[in-house]
C-alpha cells in the first residue's frame, strides 16, 4: 500500500507539470499570468483556465478510483488563490470541489474554499508579487536561505510563510480525512516518512506550475524589454532626422533672407507645412504615397533655393507601389544627400530621379542623380566623416538594420550618367496595432 501511495505521489507531480505546460500554450493564459493587476473578469478567466482541467482531474479520480494521482484539487485551490486573490480563491475552490461534493465528499467544498481564501490573504500580504513567482519547489534550499537571512535576528519571510501555510492547510485536510472518512478525498499514511512525502508532494504540486509559468513570464518580459528597446531606438533615430532636416533648411533660408526676402518667406511657409506634418506624424511607417508627398514639399524648398533651371526632379513611380508601407522620413535623407553632394558642386545643376517598383515580395526604391558622383564607401560609412555625408545616410542604414534586419539592403553605385544611384530593397510589410504599440509583419505573397 505504501508503495502504491509513493507511486501515485510521483505521478501527481507529473500531472501537475503536464497541466501547467498545456495551459501555458494559450496566448490568453500567458497574458493573464503576465498581468498582476487583474480585473474581476480577468480573475474569472484565470479561474476557468486553471480550475477546469483540475476539476476534470477530480472527475477522473472519482470515476476511476485507482487513478488517485489525477486529483490535485487542493493544490489548484491554493494556486488560484495565490495568483488571483480572494475572489479567485473562493471561485476556484468551489469549482474544483464541486465534482467531489456531488460524489458525496461534501467537506471538500469548505476545505478548498478555505485553502483559496488563505492563499488569497497571503497574496495580499506579499510586499513584492515577484515573491509568489520565485517560490521554489526545492524546499531544503528555501529553508537554508531563510535560516541564513534570519540569523541572528529573525525577520518575516514571505516564501517560508507560504511554505508553512501549505503544510498547515494540508495537515488540516488530513485531520478532516481521519475524522470524517469518505467526506473528503486525500492520501494518508501513518508512516512518518511517507507522511512527509505526502506533505512535500503538495508543496511541489503548487511550486512546479508556478515555476513553469514563471519561466514563460520571464520570456515574455524579455520580449517586452526588447520591444521597448527597439521602440526607443527607433524614436531616437527618427528624432535625429528632424533636427538634421530643420538645420539644413534654415541654412537655406538664411542664405536668401537678405537679398530675396519674398522667396525666403515662401520657404518659411513651406517649412511650416512640413513641420506641421511632422508634428502630426507619430507612426514609424507610412505608405509610400505619403512619403512622396513629403518629399514634394521638401523639394519645393530646394528648387526655390537652387532655381528651377538648375534642379529638376523626375519621378517614375509604379502606381501599385504607392500603397506599400515604408519607414517614415526614409527618402528625404537620400534626396538631401543627392542634392548636397551630387548636384551642389555641379555648376549647371542637374536632375534627381526617384523611382519605385514592386518585384516579387520586395519594394525597390531608387534615388539617382547625374551630379559629380560620390564614392559608395562615403555613403555606406558616413560616420567616418569622409565626404561629409553627415548623419542622414547613417540614419537610413541604421533604421533599415533595426526594422528589417538582414531582409533589407541599401546599395550605392555609380550611375550611368556619372552621378550616384542609391537603391533600397525592402520586404513588403503591413503594420497593425497591438496593445497600443505599433508592430510590423512581413507580407508573404
Amino acid at each position: 500500500m505504501d508503495r502504491l501511495i509513493a507511486i501515485n505521489l510521483l505521478i501527481k507531480l507529473g500531472a501537475a507539470a503536464a497541466v501547467a505546460s498545456v495551459l501555458v500554450r494559450s496566448r490568453r493564459f500567458k497574458e493573464l499570468i503576465f498581468t498582476e493587476q487583474r480585473t474581476l473578469t480577468e480573475k474569472l478567466y484565470l479561474v476557468l483556465f486553471i480550475g477546469v482541467p483540475f476539476a476534470l482531474g477530480v472527475v477522473v479520480r472519482v470515476s476511476t478510483p485507482s487513478f488517485l494521482a489525477a486529483d490535485l484539487a487542493f493544490e489548484a485551490a491554493v494556486i488560484m488563490g495565490i495568483m488571483g486573490g480572494y475572489v479567485a480563491g473562493v471561485a476556484g475552490g468551489i469549482l474544483v470541489a464541486l465534482p467531489a461534493a456531488v460524489h458525496g465528499e461534501w467537506l471538500s467544498l469548505p476545505m478548498y474554499v478555505l485553502a483559496g481564501v488563505v492563499a488569497g490573504a497571503l497574496r495580499n500580504g506579499a510586499s513584492d508579487r515577484e515573491e509568489i513567482w520565485s517560490f521554489s519547489p526545492f524546499i531544503d534550499l528555501s529553508i537554508y536561505r531563510w535560516i541564513r537571512r534570519n540569523l541572528p535576528w529573525p525577520k518575516f519571510d514571505w516564501q517560508i510563510s507560504f511554505f508553512f501555510t501549505i503544510i498547515a492547510l494540508r495537515l488540516v485536510k488530513l485531520e478532516l480525512l481521519r475524522h470524517f472518512p469518505g467526506r473528503i478525498f486525500g492520501v494518508d499514511s501513518y508512516n512518518p516518512w511517507l507522511l512527509i512525502a505526502i506533505l512535500a508532494s503538495s508543496v511541489m504540486g503548487i511550486a512546479i506550475p508556478l515555476k513553469i509559468w514563471n519561466n514563460t513570464r520571464m520570456e515574455r518580459k524579455l520580449e517586452e524589454q526588447q520591444r521597448l528597446l527597439l521602440h526607443a531606438r527607433m524614436e531616437a533615430l527618427q528624432n535625429q532626422i528632424n533636427p538634421h532636416f530643420l538645420f539644413n533648411t534654415l541654412n537655406s533660408v538664411s542664405s536668401l533672407v537678405r537679398f530675396d526676402p519674398d522667396t525666403a518667406r515662401d520657404i518659411i511657409v513651406k517649412l511650416s507645412h512640413i513641420l506641421r506634418r511632422l508634428l502630426r506624424q507619430s507612426d514609424a511607417f507610412v505608405n509610400l504615397r505619403e512619403e512622396v508627398q513629403f518629399i514634394d514639399d521638401y523639394l519645393d524648398i530646394e528648387v526655390v533655393r537652387f532655381g528651377r533651371d538648375k534642379l529638376k526632379v523626375v519621378k517614375e513611380l509604379e502606381q501599385d507601389s504607392l500603397d506599400v508601407m515604408v519607414p517614415s522620413m526614409l527618402l528625404q535623407p537620400l534626396v538631401e544627400n543627392s542634392i548636397k553632394h551630387g548636384l551642389s558642386p555641379k555648376i549647371e545643376g542637374g536632375t534627381i530621379f526617384i523611382r519605385s517598383r514592386l518585384t516579387g515580395n520586395q519594394l525597390l526604391l531608387e534615388v539617382e542623380d547625374d551630379g559629380v558622383g560620390m564614392g559608395a564607401a562615403n555613403l555606406l560609412e558616413p560616420r567616418t566623416g569622409i565626404g561629409g555625408t553627415g548623419i542622414g545616410m547613417a540614419n537610413v542604414a541604421e533604421r533599415l538594420r533595426v526594422l528589417y534586419g538582414d531582409t533589407a539592403r541599401m546599395v550605392v553605385n555609380a550611375s550611368a550618367t556619372g552621378g550616384t544611384v542609391i537603391q533600397l530593397q525592402l520586404p513588403l510589410i503591413q503594420t497593425y496595432e497591438s496593445g497600443g504599440v505599433e508592430t510590423m509583419q512581413e507580407t508573404r505573397r
